[in-house]
């Protein structure tokens, strides 16, 4: 099995990158550097080559072909958690983007940009839980610890906006990575076929 060891800095500069001492033993030993960064709009089409590539791959093994379809109807780049700035990337030493995930202090719980049922209004930290968001892993890099960095760097975000807990939507294939991390199952259900699995996490104790 492959081991990736990563210390990651809190990005306390949003504004700047965050280095990362990584290694990422691929059968050549070789040691590579990786960059935690809030993610910009120039990075958007890249975003979703990602998002794309991962629901390809990753998913296979779990859903039917028509469920990875339909999952593409809502599960695609949400350009206002770029705009918010709470949307994170990590990019390896040539800037490909590894993974991507990230926080949001509005109600919507999932979708892209065109997706039915939106809800952009912002929510309270102290009555209400912050949004872990669309998170996604590069093919090839899946248990590397890459999506479990993102997450605790969402989660210290939120904690900082004043949110003492936070719900996120999963996948099959990221809820085990969830539960690890400390999340419950809140509900479970369908979404035109698609398994959705709601889950939450106290941060109160970040």
């Amino acid at each position: 099995m492959a081991i990736i060891m990563l210390v990651c800095a809190p990005v306390s500069d949003p504004r700047g990158p965050s280095p990362l001492s990584g290694i990422d033993p691929e059968g050549d030993g070789a040691s590579r550097s990786f960059t935690l960064r809030l993610a910009t709009m120039a990075d958007a089409a890249a975003i979703a080559e990602l998002i794309d590539a991962s629901l390809t791959a990753l998913l296979a093994d779990l859903l039917t072909p028509a469920q990875i379809a339909h999952s593409r109807t809502f599960m695609a780049l949400d350009r206002q958690l770029i705009e918010d700035r709470t949307y994170f990337l990590v990019t390896d030493q040539s800037c490909r983007i590894l993974g991507c995930g990230g926080w949001s202090f509005r109600a919507t719980l999932y979708g892209g940009d065109r997706s039915a049922g939106r809800d952009d209004i912002r929510l309270d930290p102290q009555s209400d839980s912050a949004r872990i968001r669309a998170m996604y892993t590069r093919p090839g890099f899946a248990r590397r610890g890459i999506g479990r960095m993102i997450l605790e760097e969402s989660e210290k975000a939120a904690a900082r906006a004043g949110f003492g807990a936070a719900i996120l939507h999963a996948t099959l294939g990221g809820e085990p990575l969830y539960r690890t991390c400390g999340y419950h199952e809140i509900s479970r259900s369908l979404d035109g076929g698609f398994p959705i699995v709601i889950m939450g996490k106290d941060l109160t104790c970040l």
